[in-house]
């Protein structure tokens, strides 16, 4: 029963991010994104990994989707005159999705056991912690801290300048909508 839902909410994702990808209007195009965001968390609940599909659903889907909407109404996008979408890009579309079943094809095929006789005939990969070190760690911080903590304490300790400079970097860009909505009017 888990895995039709998980194949349900993963036809929703593809079929989304497809109408994202193809729609000529703007925000019908973010109002996709943010279906496909929706789809993806469905998909994380289903994983056991319910923090974060909650933090894909309050950061992705609500508060960078409203920027995104934000930034797209103040440049007055979603009224352009002429569109570069047409036959070519569909073509280009449809070649990249060909593509890319044919890796998901590919990749369906392999196994795990294929896998681990592969790794097995590596001389430098015979124990699987020195193939998932970082692996093993994450676990171990996660079933010592809890699964947040695991996040939130990489990424407010080590990460922090770069967590820093990419809030700055939005804000930069907020600036700017603001500024080029402001040379319009």
């Amino acid at each position: 029963m888990t895995e039709a839902v998980f194949y349900v909410f993963a036809v929703a994702a593809i079929l989304s991010a497809t109408l994202c990808i193809l729609q000529k209007n703007p925000v019908y195009a973010a109002l996709w994104l943010v279906s496909t965001m929706f789809s993806l968390a469905a998909i994380y609940v289903l994983l056991n990994a319910q923090s974060i599909a909650a933090i894909q659903v309050l950061v992705y889907a609500g508060a960078v989707m409203v920027l995104f909407l934000f930034v797209i109404m103040l440049l007055n996008l979603g009224h352009a005159e002429s569109d570069i979408r047409g036959p070519s890009t569909v073509a280009a579309t449809l070649v990249i999705v060909g593509l890319l079943a044919i890796e998901l094809v590919t990749l369906f095929q392999y196994t795990p056991r294929q896998l681990a006789s592969e790794l097995s005939q590596w001389p430098t990969f015979t124990d699987p912690k020195t193939v998932f070190v970082a692996g093993q760690l994450t676990q171990q911080e996660s079933a010592a801290r809890g699964v947040v903590a695991a996040v939130a304490a990489p990424l407010f300790q080590v990460y922090l300048i770069p967590f820093e400079i990419t809030s700055i970097l939005l804000l930069v860009a907020i600036i700017g909508a603001v500024v080029l909505a402001k040379r319009k009017v």
